[in-house]
């Protein structure tokens, strides 16, 4: 019993860290386009890519024990709808990053709510199939590990914030076209990764 308990925690953490990886560049380069962000909005950011992180593979987990025949066949567009909302984001702040380039007068780079909830989305999408991972598990163990893998999700995108905020005030008015790249490299990491 206490074996299974270990497994479940350090199976959860190590999903947790690998399905943060996407959210913590995407993190990066919010702190990068937002070096004076404050220590709240940088928990609410956080926060919300673990939301994500967590009701998406307990989505997964109900998908496989209720309509598993339909989620497979959503699963093909995955890679897609993460290309298409990254691309989207990426090119905007590359835009704005550009226009703005000449201009070194302050400007609001906050990022807006909505784009942020489009952030979460598309960082954790992915993260829909980890329910085919942890489908032996009942709903108790699915609740604690998805848990888990939203609170390592938390960790390692604050940290990722902060890193960001410390180059980005080094960037300055450059961190906008840098954080674009940054996403529209990440959409087609993973779409690429999607399709093979």
């Amino acid at each position: 019993m206490q074996t299974d308990l270990i497994m479940l925690f350090t199976n959860s953490l190590l999903l947790g860290a690998g399905l943060a990886m996407d959210a913590f560049s995407v993190s990066l380069a919010n702190g990068l386009n937002d070096p004076k962000m404050k220590k709240g909005r940088i928990f609410l950011i956080a926060g919300v890519f673990a939301v994500f992180q967590t009701l998406m593979p307990l989505t997964g987990w109900f998908c496989v024990h209720t309509i598993a025949q339909y989620f497979d066949a959503f699963q093909k567009f995955i890679p897609w709808i993460a290309l298409v909302l990254l691309c989207f984001i990426g090119g905007k702040m590359l835009k704005e990053g550009i226009q703005n380039k000449e201009n070194d007068e302050a400007q609001d780079k906050k990022l807006t709510f909505s784009l942020l909830l489009v952030q979460g989305v598309a960082t954790s999408i992915d993260a829909l199939s980890v329910g085919f991972t942890i489908a032996d598990y009942n709903l108790t163990q699915a609740l604690v590990s998805t848990l888990i893998i939203g609170a390592v999700t938390f960790a390692i995108c604050t940290a990722g914030i902060i890193i960001g905020k410390k180059f980005g005030t080094k960037l300055s008015n450059k961190a906008s076209i840098f954080g674009g790249v940054i996403l529209i490299f990440i959409g087609i990491e993973i779409f690429v990764t999607g399709i093979i």
